[in-house]
């Protein structure tokens, strides 16, 4: 009576077994954040005014025309930044502007849940992308930065777990003997 089904229970059971008496893998959000990659694009970016000379190479190659960066000139006959907004809402993240500054003045930040209802809150002025002492700054484009960095926590770790995955490929039927 269970011979076409019993392999097929006792499969799944087993399966369902070694899942029932393992650790929980759930993270309870709010509460409990895990530590994402080094290298993440956060949703925010870092501006370091004292590295900046206002040349606006990450706005020109800002794919979106989010970033605007207005000067003057100063009495050293150099630029300083007046105006450094950048439209969050319409930023694809690409981190281009963060690859082409060539002062090192602009980094990815490591916040990654920024909500808000209106989209003018997405527009962040000099004051809200300003670098201080304790800005998270993330390692995209700067791995000088990942050893201070805190290890990932985002992705399972499989070793420590117990859970080994194993992919079988299909059987193959050619070198079992039959013909076709």
């Amino acid at each position: 009576m269970f011979v076409p089904f019993g392999k097929g229970i006792l499969k799944g059971l087993r399966i369902t077994l070694i899942h029932a008496f393992r650790r929980p893998i759930t993270t309870q959000y709010p509460e409990e954040k895990l530590t994402t990659s080094k290298r993440i694009r956060g949703v925010k970016l870092v501006w370091d005014s004292q590295r900046c000379t206002g040349c606006a190479t990450c706005a020109k190659s800002c794919l979106q025309g989010n970033i605007v960066i207005r000067t003057s000139r100063g009495d050293h006959n150099n630029y300083i930044v007046e105006e450094f907004t950048l439209d969050a809402g319409r930023c694809i993240f690409c981190g281009l502007c963060v690859e082409s500054c060539p002062y090192d003045a602009l980094f990815f930040g490591r916040v990654y849940e920024t909500v808000e209802y209106d989209r003018q809150k997405l527009i962040y002025s000099i004051d809200d992308l300003t670098r201080d002492s304790d800005t998270a700054i993330s390692a995209y484009y700067h791995p000088e930065f990942a050893d201070a960095l805190p290890e990932q926590t985002l992705l399972m770790d499989r070793e420590h777990t117990g859970i080994h995955l194993t992919f079988s490929s299909p059987k193959d039927t050619s070198s079992s003997g039959e013909t076709n």
